[in-house]
């Protein structure tokens, strides 16, 4: 196929690229709140939460630390459950988006690209998500169910792990090309499939991250309340 008649794709993360918290936290915390997960899981999320801010842990290990509690407390839950929740939490927080990557997705449909987000949350409050996001395809991690609507606790497929992946067999189903695709993420689960794109972004970039996106000279763009700035060849002071 000509791939001047062909879509450009557009990947994107979700947590902390454009919802401005993490889906993931949310989903716990309002699970914990409900009595479905226990207690105990908003006091060992919120002590993560806390190790994070206060510079005593990574990002990347703030992250694992709310997939083991989920992980955890997930086995023989109600999927329905999971699901009505999933669906309040991403209704509450729908319109919590940062401008860069909102204004980005607008201008990326006008120019009608097919546009796919990746995340490492639970595919079912992905899925609440995009009833508001309306992307045309989501992926999140998929946690296996007994076939009758409980779980077991087992982990069937985490993208986080397979971002590269998953994208290259997307884009074989699909018959598309990466030809003028971009894409945008945040920590380094995003570079496997950003060092595929033609417009590599990394938004608002941990560590990890901003040491590759110099490295291979891709965008580094960081938005600070509500300004946006295009960090270009300046300097990133880390004191680590």
């Amino acid at each position: 196929m000509d791939i001047r008649f062909m879509k450009k794709l557009a990947i994107f993360d979700i947590d902390g690229t454009i919802f401005r918290k993490n889906l993931h936290f949310e989903l716990i915390d309002e699970l914990s709140w409900r009595g479905i997960f226990s207690k105990g899981a908003r006091k060992t999320l919120v002590q993560a939460y806390a190790n994070w801010l206060e510079h005593r842990g990574t990002y990347e290990e703030y992250r694992k630390k709310i997939v083991s509690i989920y992980e955890r407390e997930l086995e023989g839950c109600c999927q329905k459950d999971i699901i009505d929740a999933s669906r309040k939490v991403a209704e509450f927080n729908k319109d919590r988006v940062y401008i860069f990557t909102r204004d980005l997705i607008k201008k990326l449909r006008k120019e009608k690209c097919t546009i796919i987000a990746i995340s490492g949350s639970p595919i079912e409050i992905v899925k609440e998500y995009n009833k508001h996001m309306k992307f045309d395809e989501v992926f999140g991690s998929v946690y296996e169910t007994n076939g009758k609507g409980f779980y077991t606790g087992k982990t069937v497929f985490e993208p986080v792990k397979h971002k590269g992946h998953l994208v290259g067999q997307y884009i074989s189903e699909k018959n598309m090309t990466l030809e003028e695709s971009c894409g945008v993420g945040d920590t380094e689960s995003d570079i496997s499939f950003l060092k595929m794109v033609s417009h590599p972004i990394a938004f608002n970039p941990n560590l990890n991250l901003e040491k590759a996106a110099r490295r291979k000279k891709w965008k580094i763009v960081v938005e600070k309340k509500d300004v946006i700035y295009d960090i270009g060849n300046f300097k990133i002071i880390n004191p680590r």
